[in-house]
């Protein structure tokens, strides 16, 4: 059974319809099979443990001999770059009871109406972890200002007295805020507790209670911007947070500070981000951009000396996704578990 799935998922592209079996079914609904074994390891190894029956390859986009493959699923393993699960394709799919999904948010994909009648379970708790420390690691840098001093450095090829070029670095006293207290946030939280920083956050969904179990200081958005070294957003885009950083919000940042986004590029008023930036006035490490990554080929910010721009790197990638994968392979066998037991 192992040797016949491995090699059924070995094969990219829609094959010939497999009749229904008894036992719970699974398949998988993914952007490339580069991605699949990425996270399952090759020929999908880490999946041949699962105790149910794969009905068919790997399905990277939606066509009539994919739906009729999968039209006896009862489980859909899902990762970026899935095509849409519309209302239409769901109830074409009239067995399926659960999809778990390798990535984080999975509104982009499912509809409302498809997650309210199906389980959905998503590898973002694990998601959050790299991009956690992805910004701890700018944080760290950016306090120390290793960026600003590299390109002095390169600059000047000379030897640079520290303490006269850069009196105000270093990692200790800095006051860090964190717009956002999602998952990744207080990841964050806990990866900043061994160093000496202050650590506010603006969150107005965080009650008194949850900040104080934190161990963080709430504070207004606007104090938080005034006051922080470095900025690092968290915050989801949805309709309240659009744009939520401003021309306004920009320009209560100190000079000299940072700001860090690795949550979308659309909570931040880019027009506005950009003017501010172009200035030199303060610094980026932009992770995600708005429009969506990539930035234009001519956007200034490309020759901005001021601005550290990285293609959305901070989530999970090369190893990271194993850690996902060993919790979807996980998530599928109790799923299939319990369908079988129905």
């Amino acid at each position: 059974m192992t040797t016949t799935r491995g090699a059924a998922f070995q094969q990219h592209g829609p094959q010939e319809h497999e009749s229904p079996a008894a036992g719970a079914s699974y398949g998988i609904l993914i952007g490339s099979q580069h991605l699949a074994e990425m996270l399952f390891g090759e020929g999908l190894e880490m999946l041949a443990g699962v105790p149910g029956r794969a009905v068919s390859p790997i399905v990277t986009q939606w066509d009539d001999r994919a739906l009729a493959q999968l039209e006896n699923v009862d489980v859909l393993v899902t990762g970026w770059g899935a095509p849409k699960l519309t209302d239409e394709i769901v109830a074409s799919l009239p067995r399926l009871r659960a999809i778990i999904h390798a990535g984080g948010a999975t509104e982009y994909f499912i509809t409302a109406a498809a997650r309210s009648t199906i389980s959905v379970v998503s590898a973002g708790a694990l998601n959050a972890i790299p991009v956690a420390e992805y910004s701890l690691a700018m944080i760290l840098l950016a306090c120390k200002q290793v960026f600003r001093a590299e390109r002095h450095y390169r600059e000047h090829r000379t030897h640079i007295d520290r303490e006269l070029v850069f009196p105000n670095a270093g990692n200790y006293g800095q006051t860090v805020g964190l717009v956002g207290a999602s998952q990744i946030g207080r990841n964050l939280v806990g990866l900043l507790k061994p160093f000496s920083l202050r650590v506010v956050v603006f969150d107005p969904y965080l009650t008194a209670d949850d900040a104080a179990a934190l161990g963080v200081e709430q504070v207004s958005l606007d104090e938080l911007l005034a006051t922080s070294d470095v900025v690092s957003l968290h915050a989801p885009l949805n309709a309240e947070t659009t744009g939520m950083i401003g021309a306004r919000e920009l320009a209560l940042m100190a000079p000299g500070s940072t700001l860090l986004n690795t949550a979308r590029g659309g909570v931040v008023d880019h027009p506005a981000l950009e003017r501010e930036l172009v200035s030199g006035r303060i610094d980026a490490i932009l992770d995600v951009t708005d429009p969506f990554e990539p930035l234009p080929r001519d956007s200034p910010l490309w020759d901005c000396p001021n601005v550290i721009i990285t293609p959305h790197v901070a989530g999970s990638m090369g190893t990271e996704l194993r850690r996902m994968g060993e919790f979807v392979a996980s998530e599928l066998s109790s799923a299939l578990l319990r369908v079988d037991a129905r």
